[in-house]
């Protein structure tokens, strides 16, 4: 499978620097998916959030916090990540649309929205979530959803 037409969810990408549930599964993902994985910079700026607050909430201690955020730092250096430039207008609008059709009846959080509508934006056509109703809206608008 090629890397570069799927979108992940900031939240199960981070399953690779932390230890949850779901992150023994997105390893072996990732080892069978060859390239680099697009990700805006929301989505970077989400992952690094999720670790530091890996820390926060004592999941983390100093050393490995450190060794998370070089890790996710060497994705993008080495090239198993790429930063995905996006019109964030443009994609600000998609959600909005997708907001006022789906939400009434998904009930999606407003960030598993944007997501969804940057996958579109960036014209991917799979989507990666471990998230039910975001699987769910993934769907509706075309997007192949992956299962792991």
């Amino acid at each position: 499978m090629n890397a570069a037409e799927i979108y992940v969810d900031p939240s199960a990408l981070a399953r690779l620097y932390l230890h949850e549930e779901g992150s023994r599964e997105m390893a072996a993902w990732r080892a069978r998916t060859r390239g680099p994985l697009p990700i805006t910079h929301h989505g970077r700026t989400e992952i690094v959030n999720a670790i530091c607050r890996a820390a926060f909430l004592g999941h983390l201690e100093a050393e490995a916090l450190a060794e998370a955020l070089t890790d996710f730092a060497s994705d993008f250096a080495e090239g198993r990540l790429h930063q995905a430039d996006i019109l964030w207008r443009a994609a600000l609008d998609r959600a909005s649309d997708l907001s006022r059709r789906h939400t009434p009846t998904l009930g999606t959080r407003s960030l598993d929205v944007l997501h969804v509508a940057c996958a579109l934006e960036l014209n991917l056509r799979r989507f990666l979530t471990f998230d039910i109703r975001q699987q769910q809206l993934a769907k509706l608008t075309g997007l192949r959803a992956l299962n792991l």
